[in-house]
């Protein structure tokens, strides 16, 4: 029997992995294609290639597993992002139903205690109530914004000295390191939890943008200076990195479901938990594997 993980390539995913491989578990890796299964098993995982859209190859990835990580894939260039969610957590209960899984871990995120007016966040609701009524122990772990979220303006900076952010320059939020997002996730797939558990995961900090332009500077020897994108530019924006309408419909949702406070961590019923990795480790460690 083995703990199953969906998207054992990505960010969380792969330190889901890591850290179970590390403490002497059986590890399955689900991901979409033969050269990410054979990076995983040269990793000591076993591997199975299995799309989250294809119903029978998730049934045969989830075949000999005791518990499963689940994660809603996102892209941004779906036509109907959360019609699409729905497809994919429909597959994820038929699948699981078919199994012996016992246990299952979500990947979901601050602000997932609204149904409705938070864009991609809404997502992360459906995923914490996808497997309602099946015979097995559901836990889900919210996480903060993550630190790899500002990996992609780094070239820019570098470029310009400018951080472009959709948040005002001088607004907090929670943040945290994707890697101890995903080492977070392995100890609760090991724990004993009760069903219906909720974490709420942050970073050791509220950081704002500003303080993250501070972070660049300090590792990259550089003056960068945070600049909030206009708001009436945001649509713009968004199209031209590749986002559907929906997509965009979704993300500048969320985002202002941010700014405005909604996404906040519930505090109600949920245990709250904390990480140590600090943004500028964070960034660290990543140039200097770049």
């Amino acid at each position: 029997m083995a703990h199953i993980i969906l998207g054992a390539s990505g960010r969380v995913g792969s330190a889901v992995t890591d850290k179970l491989l590390e403490s002497g578990e059986a590890v399955k890796g689900v991901v979409r294609n033969e050269e990410k299964a054979d990076e995983l098993k040269s990793r000591g995982a076993d591997a199975a290639v299995a799309d989250a859209h294809n119903l029978p190859a998730l049934k045969v990835a989830l075949r000999d597993g005791e518990t499963l990580f689940a994660l809603t894939p996102e892209t941004g260039q779906e036509a109907n992002v959360l019609g699409e969610t729905n497809d994919v957590l429909t597959n994820y209960r038929a699948a699981l139903a078919a199994s012996g899984i016992n246990k299952i871990v979500g990947l979901s995120s601050m602000g997932a205690q609204h149904r409705e007016g938070t864009g991609n966040l809404v997502m992360s609701y459906m995923l914490e109530h996808a497997f309602d009524g099946l015979d097995l122990t559901r836990a889900f772990i919210r996480p903060a914004y993550y630190y790899s979220n500002w990996l992609g303006y780094l070239d820019s900076a570098k470029e310009t000295g400018v951080l472009p952010t959709f948040f005002p320059v001088d607004q907090k939020i929670p943040m945290i390191c994707p890697a101890d997002v995903g080492h977070f996730a392995a100890e609760v797939l090991l724990g004993d939890d009760r069903d219906g558990t909720i974490y709420e995961l942050s970073g050791p900090a509220s950081l704002s943008s500003a303080e993250v332009a501070n972070a660049f500077s300090e590792v990259l020897n550089k003056e960068i200076k945070a600049q909030q994108i206009p708001r009436k530019q945001w649509d713009d924006t968004l199209r031209s990195i590749g986002f559907s309408a929906d997509g965009v419909r979704n993300f500048v949702e969320m985002t202002e479901a941010v700014i405005s406070g909604k996404s906040r961590p519930e505090g109600n019923g949920t245990i709250t938990a904390r990480a140590d990795t600090t943004l500028q480790e964070y960034l660290e460690t990543t140039l200097e594997r770049a």
